[in-house]
């Protein structure tokens, strides 16, 4: 169970780095905000998450 844990975090710790380094402070911000609310099952909080992740994504093409 610890190697699973530990790989699990790895990927996370990766895929925080690769938004970050794709679309700045601000899809860090997006990302923490919709993990934050997926956690909490706050619907707005992972709605703003989530809205602000489309549009960075939409500007990037």
């Amino acid at each position: 169970m610890p190697l699973v844990a530990l790989v699990v975090a790895a990927l996370a710790i990766g895929f925080e780095q690769l938004i970050q380094w794709k679309y700045g402070p601000m899809g860090i911000i997006a990302f923490i905000a919709l993990t934050i609310g997926l956690k909490a099952k706050n619907t707005a909080i992972s709605g703003l998450g989530a809205i602000i992740l489309v549009m960075l994504l939409a500007q990037s093409n």
